[in-house]
């Protein structure tokens, strides 16, 4: 049985290892539909998304299919696992607060699948309270974390906050989708 994810990325530097992820699903198996927001299109377009899977990307909450559906109904349903890699602080923020402003925080709403967040921000914004408190909001409500690691930061230092490395994330999908790596 094929598995489908949303790869839910949010704009953050980190987002082109939300490609590499994308491809590396596929070569699985496994049907992807990204999900991005205004943010993650500043550093990744959405064709590089549909290329990468063959499904176009949900880029807003009021987009409208081909086929006359709104996707964020039709791929929540279909979704068994809904990746969100980078979570940016921003995105943990809407997350928390159960907004729906955005493709990403609207899917995380709809869906009823498990919720897997890969966290990539500054050590500061990582260890902020306010950050800390959205994280145990959403922990609360069952999504699974991975990350963030410490390594090198976009800002050119090594601290906390470094968005693990696209391999882990698919090892860990794999494992929540039951499926063999």
């Amino acid at each position: 049985m094929s598995k489908t994810v949303l790869l839910g990325v949010g704009g953050g530097i980190a987002a082109y290892k939300a490609c590499f992820l994308a491809s590396r699903l596929v070569q699985k198996g496994v049907a992807v539909r990204a999900v991005m927001s205004a943010g993650a299109q500043q550093y990744v377009g959405a064709l590089t998304f549909e290329g990468l899977t063959g499904h176009k990307a949900i880029v807003s909450p009021t987009q409208i299919d081909p086929d006359g559906s709104p996707p964020h109904i039709a791929a929540a349903r279909a979704a068994d696992l809904y990746v969100v890699a980078p979570a940016t602080a921003g995105v943990l923020a809407r997350l928390a607060a159960g907004a729906a402003d955005d493709a990403v925080s609207l899917l995380a709403l709809t869906c009823r699948c498990p919720l897997l967040l890969c966290p990539a921000m500054n050590d500061a914004m990582w260890l902020a309270a306010a950050t800390r408190d959205n994280v145990a909001r959403i922990q609360a409500r069952g999504a699974h974390f991975l990350g963030p690691v410490e390594g090198h930061l976009a800002e050119g230092y090594d601290a906390i906050g470094r968005m693990v490395e696209p391999e882990a994330i698919l090892a860990r999908a794999l494992q929540l989708l039951g499926v063999q790596a």
